[in-house]
């Protein structure tokens, strides 16, 4: 479901009320556009709401008359932890088996970002991509990993600044093929 765009003015007001909230002076030099800044920073940061998966590949699927496995790694991505508000980022490997379709390969970093674009959690934004690759493609099989640093562990509770969480979803023959999956996370590395 597309959402519409947030009201960027209700926004703004709810950004100086946390300000206040927090015992800050929303009208001193440094604040005064900030309500308006963190408004269109969280707009942004927030576009994956407002997109869906069919304008995302915009048609870029194309005939390919092999069916060997497909990478992308290293994606980079940002989102944002819906448990805090709180950055995290890393990288994304895609990997496919292709049935005769295979997706531009700018499409697969656009639909991770589409993905990573809202309030997630990083176990299910793997699982959100794999399916969605796996939609678009019908391909014969399918596996996502994400290793990401979430700064909700780095700035505040546990503290710790070298742990990197890893997520993987395996579809179709990257889940019943030791084989396939293997050779894919072998590649990946």
């Amino acid at each position: 479901m597309v959402k519409k765009e947030p009201d960027q003015k209700k926004l703004a007001s709810l950004v100086k009320a946390i300000l206040v909230e927090l015992g800050e002076d929303p009208e001193r030099e440094g604040l005064k556009k900030t309500p308006d800044r963190v408004a269109k920073a969280m707009t942004y940061l927030t576009r994956g709401y407002r997109q869906n998966l069919t304008k995302v590949v915009n048609g870029a699927k194309f005939s390919s008359g092999t069916n060997h496995m497909v990478i992308l790694k290293d994606i980079e991505l940002y989102s944002l932890c819906e448990h805090h508000m709180l950055p995290f980022y890393g990288k994304c490997a895609i990997g496919y088996i292709s049935r005769g379709k295979v997706l531009g390969v700018s499409k697969l970093a656009r639909i991770v970002d589409m993905f990573a674009r809202r309030l997630e959690i990083q176990e299910r934004m793997t699982e959100e991509i794999a399916n969605a690759i796996m939609a678009e493609t019908g391909a014969e099989g399918v596996g996502v990993v994400i290793r990401a640093k979430h700064l909700c562990m780095m700035m505040r509770g546990v503290e710790k600044q070298n742990s990197e969480m890893t997520t993987s979803a395996v579809l179709g023959t990257f889940r019943t093929d030791e084989k396939v999956r293997q050779e894919f996370l072998s590649l990946i590395q």
